[in-house]
């Protein structure tokens, strides 16, 4: 049997798994964007739902401002033991407040979430495992692998942390995950830096604590200098279905060449594995993973199709909007105008690092168009609303409605690095608008809709520019609606009627 990867697309990292009977629960990481850790659902390890997230709440989690693609919440693991999911991760500030690595757990992956359990251990990617005899332990990632046991329901240490291997040679060991299979305990880790020598490795030891002797194979998973659409393979993480099967979750991407770059971010992907007679991990296909993979896969169950309209009907938001850092609720609204999504613009501009009417979806395909409809009566001077792509403060391209020396304007703007250009300039007369944005692998195209229904082009923008390696870091590009003031609160709120997402 085929199946396709990647499995979840779009800005998708850091994919952690556990399994429930014959239910399968998926955690990705959020950095800068909130709601953070969405959780997935599916009963085939293919299909994914998305079915909420783990952090909802500021008491949960205060994402920082001013580093964006850079910090927030990095690195999550999803565990279940004795009838209780976990998610541990690290929130980055490079401050005091709120920074670490913290565990929230929930009894219904379905409903919310614990405040957080703190614990006091440095450096990044926390994972927990489970033992046999009911211990705790805590891998984390600092210069090396370490190990520690803890109380899980506390988080506090009940022996000190210890380094137990690292790693091959790599830069960056990171990403642990610690099993118990086949008599032994096998540790994967991720080297190489995530990007294209990204691989995962692994060792083993007849004990918790060590020596961890490593697979004569290494690295076990890893596309690095291969000639495959899927390149950055690593952070993987390995569950046993309820068939007997074996499979991992990773994190890739899919580059667009010439040279490589890619803008959709780090995604999830699945690769079978299989043991050989030594008891070490085979992954995928000898070690790598491609778009189009043949496997012995679980009886296929489908998911609702993902939905591609919306149209502003509902009195909270579908699972699949975003904000960039922690929201102000005053800003929006589902429910002030029926059928409407209410953004009021504040003083803050896409370019600033702090909180604005902005919401997002992930662009999660290559070749999509995006249409909304909007209605702003805008009185002032820089009042702005509009639909953009947008990559972080300092990388995005926008189509929007503006007012400039008294008269109404439909504008394209390109914001690339420190180089900020309206591109067009259009005059309008009126205050509802529909706007396009077309996207290709290598080009957004941008227009508005005339009274005929036909699309007129106001401007495009290379993808290349909106890319990973030339803008960001560790995130993917973002459709956004948005409303500003540009340094002046918006005189009137901005309506979004609808939004539609096609895809091929």
């Amino acid at each position: 049997m085929q199946y396709q990867n990647p499995i979840i697309p779009g800005f998708h990292p850091d994919p952690s798994i556990c399994r429930v009977g014959e239910d399968y629960y998926l955690v990705n990481s959020t950095f800068e964007y909130f709601p953070g850790v969405p959780i997935f659902h599916s009963k085939d390890l293919i299909h994914w739902e998305l079915i909420g997230h783990c952090l909802t709440r500021e008491s949960q989690v205060m994402l920082a401002k001013g580093f964006p693609n850079s910090i927030g919440i990095y690195a999550p693991t999803l565990r279940y033991y004795n009838g209780r999911f976990y998610m541990i991760t690290t929130n980055i500030t490079y401050s005091d407040t709120g920074s670490g690595n913290f565990i929230v757990w929930t009894d219904d992956p379905y409903g919310e979430w614990s405040d957080p359990i703190w614990i006091d251990l440095p450096g990044i990617d926390p994972s927990l495992f489970f033992d046999d005899d009911g211990r705790v332990y805590y891998t984390g990632t600092y210069q090396n692998i370490f190990l520690c046991e803890i109380d899980i329901e506390t988080g506090k240490l009940i022996r000190e942390k210890k380094d137990i291997w690292g790693g091959t040679g790599g830069c960056d060991p990171e990403g642990p995950h610690l099993y118990k299979m086949n008599g032994y305990y096998y540790l994967f880790i991720s080297e190489g830096g995530t990007s294209q020598g990204h691989m995962l490795t692994v060792a083993r030891s007849k004990t918790i604590d060590g020596p961890y002797i490593p697979c004569p194979r290494n690295p076990v998973l890893t596309n690095r200098s291969l000639s495959l659409p899927i390149k950055a393979v690593g952070h993987a993480d390995v569950i046993q279905a309820h068939d007997g099967s074996w499979w991992a979750v990773c994190l890739g991407i899919r580059p667009v060449p010439y040279p490589d770059r890619h803008h959709l971010g780090r995604e999830t992907f699945l690769a079978p594995v299989k043991w050989d007679d030594d008891m070490w991990p085979i992954f995928g296909n000898n070690g790598s993973i491609d778009i189009v993979m043949e496997a012995k896969c679980l009886p296929e169950v489908l998911v609702p199709k993902i939905e591609v309209r919306d149209d502003f009907d509902h009195s909270s938001f579908d699972y699949s909007w975003n904000f960039i850092y922690n929201p102000d609720p005053s800003l929006f609204s589902l429910t002030e105008r029926q059928g409407f999504l209410t953004l009021k613009g504040n003083e803050i501009s896409l370019d600033d690092k702090e909180t604005s009417a902005w919401l997002g979806r992930r662009q999660e395909h290559m070749a999509c168009t995006v249409r909304t409809k909007l209605k702003f009566d805008i009185v002032k001077d820089g009042e702005e609303a509009g639909l953009s792509i947008f990559l972080n403060c300092d990388h995005h391209y926008e189509i929007a409605l503006t007012m400039v020396e008294d008269d109404k304007k439909i504008i394209f703007r390109r914001k690339i690095g420190s180089l900020w250009k309206v591109e067009n300039s259009i005059p309008f007369s009126g205050d509802e608008v529909i706007f396009e944005m077309t996207a290709t692998p290598n080009v957004y195209h941008f227009a508005y809709i005339d009274d005929t229904g036909n699309p007129v082009p106001v401007g495009q923008g290379e993808v290349h520019y909106l890319s990973t390696e030339v803008g960001g870091k560790f995130t993917g590009n973002y459709i956004v609606l948005y409303a500003t003031g540009h340094g002046k609160k918006c005189t009137n709120p901005a309506y979004f009627d609808w939004f539609d997402y096609q895809y091929e």
